[in-house]
């Protein structure tokens, strides 16, 4: 398997890791890592062509996401969930989205949670809400948010008897930030909560996420969102697994040529290590392969068979699970600097282990 070092330049994951410690303490990406993001134009993974966006190919932007993940996690958080809300950009009016996708600094945060309401009124809607863990939301332009729809004061209903929930987009201006991020990793992300209160909307700024909604008829929005989350989510976990082993392959070497361990213990050290770097392989092999057929099939225009996004969703699982326990095999091998919080190793660990408390993260399948 490719190393992520592949797909970014040596400048660029210097100016990243060179600032990371310093965005860590200030909770929001480093200006000069910001600046980067912009300049390569990485917020604008998913957003269409049709709006200035790269509209990149699913497996090229998931190797990339991996690669910035790699060169710091909070950063690699940032780009994946910030700029996968550009897919949104497929299901929306064209004259809504060209107003969003072509504005200057270009960011969109939010949540997926159905924490608010929309009463429908004349012309549009009435918002209400509170969501958490908005990765991003210093940085955005505007927010995106899931809300129950409510009708002449009751909660519209979907054919099944569930309550309809939709999304919206609103501009970051209408949207009070609610400072609630407060976890032993990820710190940078600036994950925090957020508020609208009584918000009149225009009718465009909700929007359906459906193939029969769909505005833009390319592979990028017919690819199921469940797959592309987990996807993008999932190798989040495997780039920052890949830096704890980058880094933990100079402590072996170091404690190898010591005089720290015996014999014994510098063999068993690096069986340990040898085992975790196979498995990570494994993995990453199995969920690529999964991920590119899944994507070839979704170019013909043909449907995804379900079998097929069944191996996406368990092979994205797996590789978060196996990124988790491949590290933490490890770290018990690294001596106290692992447990220092002014180390780069135990900004890794703290970043996977906050990450994976994702919930599409939880279950292997």
């Amino acid at each position: 398997m490719e190393h992520p070092s592949m797909y970014l330049k040596p400048e660029w994951v210097k100016i990243i890791r060179d600032h990371a410690h310093l965005a860590e303490d200030m909770e929001v990406l480093h200006p000069r890592q910001l600046d980067l993001v912009h300049e390569q134009e990485w917020f604008k993974f998913f957003v269409p062509k049709a709006y200035t966006g790269l509209e990149m190919p699913l497996p090229n932007q998931v190797r990339l996401e991996e690669s910035l993940a790699w060169s710091n996690g909070s950063l690699g958080w940032v780009v994946t969930l910030c700029s996968g809300a550009g897919w949104f950009g497929g299901f929306m009016e064209p004259e809504l989205a060209r107003e969003i996708f072509m504005c200057e600094g270009l960011c969109l945060a939010g949540s997926g949670a159905p924490d608010g309401t929309a009463e429908m009124t004349k012309g549009g809607y009435i918002v209400n809400g509170e969501w958490r863990y908005a990765s991003g939301i210093y940085h955005a332009t505007h927010v995106t948010a899931n809300c129950i729809i409510i009708k002449d004061g009751k909660p519209m209903l979907n054919a099944d008897g569930s309550k309809l929930v939709l999304p919206f987009v609103f501009d970051k201006k209408d949207v009070e930030v609610l400072p609630a991020w407060k976890y032993i990793g990820m710190m940078a992300t600036g994950s925090h909560a957020y508020r609208v209160s009584n918000l009149f909307v225009k009718s465009n700024r909700c929007f359906r996420i459906a193939p029969d909604a769909r505005v833009i008829d390319s592979p990028l929005y017919r690819y199921p969102f469940l797959q592309l989350a987990e996807a993008t989510l999932a190798v989040n976990l495997s780039g920052m697994a890949l830096h704890f082993t980058d880094m933990f392959d100079i402590i072996l070497k170091e404690k190898v040529t010591g005089n720290q361990w015996n014999t014994d213990q510098k063999k068993h050290a690096k069986h340990v290590f040898d085992k975790a770097m196979n498995v990570m392989a494994y993995a990453r092999r199995k969920f690529y392969n999964a991920l590119d057929i899944s994507w070839q099939i979704c170019e013909t225009g043909q449907p995804i068979p379900d079998e097929v996004l069944k191996n996406v969703s368990s092979t994205s699982r797996r590789l978060a699970k196996t990124s988790r326990e491949a590290v933490d095999a490890l770290y018990p091998f690294c001596g106290l600097m692992a447990a220092s919080p002014d180390t780069q190793l135990s900004q890794v660990w703290r970043d996977l282990h906050t990450a994976s408390q994702h919930s599409l993260l939880t279950f292997a399948l």
